[in-house]
């Protein structure tokens, strides 16, 4: 079994909760697709689309309707890529240890229905910009192992 690498600060104050979570990175035209997330009270931020895995849900099911609750996008698992976990505060002030399933994806298609989360928007920037957009470190690490393949 392999070591999963960890980052985030974890606060000595705080009390994180594991949670299973997954996230895609997709290509189209040398871009990667990235959402902007806009909540109350926090700045703006840049997330590889994806999110919590829901109980009794595979992560490569996770990863699927995320993608499309966050972008609209109808989207099937290629390969896993890597795993890695990340504490982090949520923008509600939950603190959360990510236990995050990576995946390289293919686009199938656009559907607007599927897309729910209002304060996502789905932003395509060259894989530079995304590795420096991206808030947390763990996606930034899973998209450069993908830029090294």
């Amino acid at each position: 079994m392999r070591a999963v690498p960890q980052f985030g600060e974890r606060r000595p104050d705080k009390v994180y909760r594991d949670r299973p979570a997954a996230f895609g990175v997709l290509v189209r035209d040398g871009q990667v697709a990235v959402v902007r997330i806009v909540k109350p009270a926090v700045p703006a931020y840049f997330d590889l689309p994806g999110g919590g895995v829901d109980e009794g849900e595979t992560p490569e099911l996770a990863v699927v309707r995320e993608f499309g609750e966050e972008t609209g996008l109808k989207v099937a698992v290629r390969e896993p890529l890597t795993l890695a976990d990340q504490f982090f505060i949520g923008s509600e002030g939950v603190p959360w240890n990510n236990r995050s399933s990576f995946y390289v994806l293919d686009l199938v298609g656009e559907d607007a229905s599927l897309k729910v989360e209002d304060d996502h928007t789905l932003v395509w920037l060259a894989p530079h910009e995304a590795l420096a957009a991206l808030r947390h470190d763990s996606q930034a690490w899973a998209l450069a192992a993908w830029l090294r393949r």
